[in-house]
């Protein structure tokens, strides 16, 4: 069962957002490919004060609001080539009859605490303010305008600490009030967070090592689970007028757009969530590790589900320093997000000349050349019946699979396009020596002929099946031009032989970088209208998610 942060109902999709969807994207198809049954489940996080704020703002119901950003997210993840097995919504009857089910667990475990709190209160909105709708100067290094519960120097705080407190909503000054909170006494499970990060390989070394050094050394804070009135999101049973806050039911989510699946297929939710047979990985961004590595385990171990297998961290992206947003070619996203995703939690950053030459000198120059050179005339020929001498180019390449696999395995994508582009390197090098359009002008070379096009077209072939998890639209490609669907990894290691070749079609243009500078032109526009728009801050300045509004 695998996941991707759920991604919330007050924005559209951006390129920043689409590396995590894209990464486990490429996971979950890498995993069909080699055999393994593998869900991938997903839903819009739709609750919390931004969307409410922003529904009264445009006239409409919250039920309307996340209705369309529903719509435009799916539709945009398609673009992109991402294919969710549900996509379901946080706002759903499962998800509230999933969240009773943890609250009860909660407080059967003794794990609540109610007491009243001084929060921020907006006069002119008349709502209490999240976290997200508070910014102040830093109580600690006195940077100014940083949100209301941590600063970029890393301190963390709660918004009543901040100097000088303005409401984002409104921009007034916030007043205190009182007001009842309940409380996940996080603490009380502190032995088990500290056992379970220590005996699992559930995260990656420097994420485990921050945890304990940031959090376990010390005492764990309560976690706030709730918010009073006005609020979108689900009343809590035994404390009217109080909701439960965002964060708790945006990662019950996982598990309801699961149960949504298995009512959908006759499955049950058991086998999925409360089996040691079933591995769970959840892909998130490193702004919210301790959300899925704190709250979230000591969630399930309450209510008695599996816990995660890997909670696989990535870090954010930047463009030359800027964001851009979502309008780009989706199979050069793709690979160029695959080339510089590692196993470990790294900043990408995606720079023009970068990315044009990635595109054009390994998808264009080698990849999709190695058909190119030869299609035009593999179409008159077909493939031999026998396959010719390589030199051993097709063994080699074989031989090379479980190293490949290995590196997708363990989210080292960049490790394996590197692979796959050796392969390229020592694969092109046979279509310029043996120079085939010479010999179709050569009556008596066509059986040469013939044998060069089977041997250029065989390896472009095993390097589509290397890239399929990837690139989905280039292995459809190659499929209909060889006339064999690409279905498995096994398909690497072993040529196809005595077929017809269908009529070459243009697989990939090339990239000019002044196209891609006016499209991030572009993007900033849209991006500086949305937000004049909006008037809601998404993104702080390093483009991570505010507490209030999380990419679950």
């Amino acid at each position: 069962l695998v996941t991707s942060a759920l991604p919330y109902a007050n924005g559209p999709i951006h390129i920043g957002h689409l590396v995590e969807y894209i990464q486990t994207d490429i996971w979950v198809r890498f995993q069909k490919l080699r055999g393994n049954r593998c869900i991938y489940v997903c839903a819009d996080d739709t609750h919390g004060t931004a969307i409410m704020i922003r529904a009264r703002k445009e006239g409409r119901s919250e039920e309307e609001l996340i209705a369309a950003m529903s719509e435009s997210h799916q539709r945009d993840f398609s673009g992109f080539g991402i294919e969710f097995d549900h996509y379901g919504s946080t706002h759903s009857d499962a998800n509230r009859e999933l969240c009773g089910e943890f609250w009860k667990s909660l407080r059967a475990n003794d794990l609540i605490a109610e007491r009243e709190i001084e929060q921020l209160y907006d006069p002119e909105a008349q709502t209490f303010l999240a976290d997200r709708f508070v910014r102040g100067t830093c109580p600690k290094c006195g940077k100014k305008d940083q949100p209301g519960d941590n600063c970029v120097c890393g301190h963390t705080y709660s918004p009543t600490d901040l100097i000088d407190p303005k409401s984002t909503l409104s921009g007034a000054t916030p007043e205190l009030r009182k007001a009842l909170h309940l409380f996940v006494e996080l603490d009380k499970l502190h032995e088990f967070l500290a056992t379970w990060i220590d005996s699992s390989d559930a995260l990656q070394s420097e994420t485990a090592n921050y945890l304990k050094g940031h959090f376990l050394a010390n005492e764990l804070r309560d976690w706030d689970i709730s918010r009073p009135g006005p609020y979108f999101g689900f009343e809590i049973p035994d404390s009217p007028g109080n909701y439960w806050y965002v964060w708790f039911d945006a990662p019950i989510g996982y598990i309801a757009s699961t149960k949504q699946w298995c009512d959908a297929n006759g499955e049950k939710l058991e086998d999925w969530w409360k089996s040691d047979d079933c591995e769970i990985h959840h892909f998130i961004g490193k702004d919210i590790t301790y959300f899925h590595t704190l709250f979230w385990p000591g969630m399930l171990k309450t209510a008695g589900y599996s816990l995660p297998t890997k909670v696989r961290i990535h870090g954010f992206l930047t463009v030359t320093g800027e964001k851009m947003s979502k309008h780009t070619k989706p199979a050069y996203l793709r690979y160029f997000y695959a080339t510089k995703l590692t196993a470990r939690v790294e900043d990408i950053d995606l720079g023009i000349d970068e990315f044009t030459d990635k595109i054009n000198s390994d998808l264009v120059g080698k990849v999709v050349n190695l058909a190119s050179r030869v299609g035009k005339f593999a179409s008159s020929t077909g493939l031999s019946a026998t396959y010719p001498d390589d030199g051993g180019l097709f063994q080699a390449a074989a031989d090379a699979g479980d190293e490949i696999a290995a590196a997708y395995e363990s989210c080292d994508y960049s490790r394996a396009m590197r692979r796959i582009m050796e392969l390229a390197d020592a694969a092109n090098p046979f279509v310029e020596h043996a120079k085939p359009w010479e010999m179709k002008k050569d009556a008596d070379r066509q059986d040469e002929l013939r044998d060069v096009c089977t041997v250029a077209l065989n390896l472009f072939r095993q390097l589509t099946i290397y890239l399929t998890p990837v690139l989905p639209e280039l292995a459809q490609q190659c499929g209909d031009l060889l006339g064999e669907e690409i279905t498995s990894w096994e398909q690497s290691k072993t040529p196809l032989t005595g077929t017809a070749v269908a009529k070459f079609q243009r697989m990939m243009d090339r990239v000019q970088p002044e196209d891609l500078k006016k499209m991030i032109d572009e993007s900033k526009e849209l991006a500086a209208e949305e937000t004049k728009q909006d008037n809601l801050p998404t993104f702080n300045d390093s483009d991570q998610p505010l507490k209030d509004e999380p990419l679950a």
